[in-house]
């Protein structure tokens, strides 16, 4: 008898062994295909960034670009490969676990080996929490703010195509091109954030609060939903929330065409650097002639510097009078006359068509669209400026010519916020969308997107009152007032004065 049940349980065994062991196999395949796709999602997302680093086009020898390339095409070829497992996975169902299972387990090995060579060549990601593009005023306020927020050593990075750590950038045509030199502004005297009234915030502020300064670094390749940015020498930046503060670049004339616009000692004035070369060849071309083109802020102030600096100014701009966008013809009267009394003589109702050079390629005439031809030895050139957005084009809304973002500065991808002249926000005042090129909205607008960020970390709300911005209408006048300080110091006319109480009762 025990023989007999001895016998049944041995067969029964025989029987269900296949059995079990295909049950087995479904059980492993299942997971090791769960396991799978897991890594697949993985081993794709490094793909991605290592193709953004290639089509970075310059790798500064960080990459051995060959061996990347064959590493890509094993990736396409194991992706192809597992496609088919899950194609004959449908057909055969049940019993193609058994025939596929040491199959996706082999794959699992293979795709787990081509994720450590795929993120060793990324060996030069750096990760941070907070990364600001762009070095400009508002990068210097948010920063000071992350600060005051409170922030932890290494979490915050700035990276900069600029040189130097953040600075009043209005300085640049102002003190900066003052004649006497023991007068003249010069870095670290202007460093953010003593435009506002605050402390400087001097490169070792920045190492003393553990927040790294990237600088002479330009940011190529964007890459917003991996949160990754890829610089023009192939580094890799990581990020979990991003400011853009990348701020505007000048309308050059080489834009439009104009003939001759590339000759020498045609200037614009932005960053730093542009500011220095300015400077130099008004040492060189000392009591010369110069040119301003264009009737706003950049040719107003650069119009007075150069007179200050003793060179013949003629300004030429197409509009009826300056500062058309701001002043009442009334008062751009006063400002022209005041400008023409201190011998700048003003040009309106034409636009440069070209430039003469001699035979060095340095700027000698200015054609004008009337027929005139204008004496120059430099040419200033201010003609208004273009936000910097075109890193994020197809990734991010857009509205007016910038970056639409919500009342908190938040763009249309979570984590992504954009402050300055590249925001377009709301304005409940105007019931509309605008985009605000000013200074102090760059400083307001970055330690907002800073509080919004914080607040949104720990579930708490906060308000951008534009009650406080109409400040910038006050801040421009100020600014423009500035203006006749700078040729002469003028004494405050009646007509200043109810200027300025004009715009104290619009603050009010």
């Amino acid at each position: 008898m025990a023989s007999s049940f001895n016998l049944v349980i041995g067969s029964a065994k025989f029987i269900f062994a296949p059995i079990e062991r295909c049950l087995n196999c479904k059980r492993n395949f299942d997971e090791n295909m769960k396991i799978l796709q897991k890594l697949l999602k993985e081993l794709n997302t490094v793909k991605e960034v290592i193709e953004l680093r290639l089509s970075a086009e310059i790798h500064g020898g960080t990459m051995q670009t060959e061996e990347v390339k064959n590493w890509l095409d094993d990736v396409q070829r194991i992706k192809t490969e597992i496609e088919i497992i899950e194609h004959k996975t449908k057909e055969k169902k049940f019993l193609s676990r058994a025939f596929l299972g040491k199959t996706v387990e082999e794959k699992v090995f293979e795709l787990k080996a081509f994720l450590r060579k795929g993120k060793a060549f990324l060996g030069m990601v750096k990760s941070f929490k907070y990364i600001i593009v762009g070095g400009g005023v508002a990068a210097g306020y948010a920063a000071r703010e992350f600060d005051r927020q409170g922030l932890k050593p290494g979490q915050l990075a700035i990276i900069s195509k600029e040189s130097v750590a953040p600075y009043e950038r209005p300085t640049l045509s102002k003190g900066y091109l003052n004649p006497n030199p023991k007068a003249a502004a010069r870095l670290p005297e202007f460093h953010v954030c003593v435009g506002s009234g605050g402390d400087r915030l001097l490169p070792d502020w920045y190492k003393e609060k553990g927040i790294q300064l990237i600088l002479g670094t330009e940011i190529v390749k964007v890459n917003l939903a991996l949160k990754t940015l890829v610089s023009a020498a192939g580094e890799i930046f990581k990020f979990q929330t991003l400011i853009i503060a990348t701020g505007s670049t000048v309308i050059r004339l080489t834009d439009f065409k104009v003939e001759g616009a590339d000759a020498k000692n045609i200037f614009y004035l932005r960053e730093l650097e542009d500011a220095d070369k300015l400077v130099e060849s008004i040492k060189m071309k000392k009591h010369g002639k110069a040119v301003i083109i264009g009737g706003g802020y950049i040719g107003l102030e650069v119009a007075a510097a150069m007179r200050i600096n003793d060179f013949d100014v003629t300004m030429v701009y197409p509009d009826p009078w300056c500062m058309p966008r701001l002043f009442t013809p009334t008062i751009a009267a006063f400002y022209e006359s005041y400008y023409e009394n201190k011998g700048i003589k003003i040009i309106k109702g034409t636009v440069s068509v070209g430039f003469n050079a001699n035979a060095n390629g340095e700027v000698k005439g200015v054609k004008l669209k009337d027929g005139r031809v204008l004496e120059a030895d430099i040419v200033v050139v201010g003609v208004g400026a273009r936000p910097l957005t075109a890193l994020f084009k197809g990734q991010l809304e857009e509205d007016r010519g910038g970056i639409k973002t919500d009342g908190f500065f938040k763009t249309s991808m979570p984590g992504v916020y954009a402050v300055g002249d590249v925001a377009s926000f709301p304005i409940k005042l105007y019931n509309e969308t605008r985009r605000v090129e000013h200074v102090d909205h760059a400083r307001k607008s970055a330690e907002h997107a800073v509080k919004a960020i914080k607040a949104n970390e720990t579930e708490t709300t906060i308000h951008y009152h534009r009650s406080r911005n109409l400040g910038l209408i006050g801040s421009k006048t100020e600014r423009l007032l500035e203006l006749s300080l700078k040729v002469g110091h003028l004494k405050k006319t009646r007509l200043l004065q109810r200027f300025q109480d004009s715009i104290l009762q619009l603050r009010t």
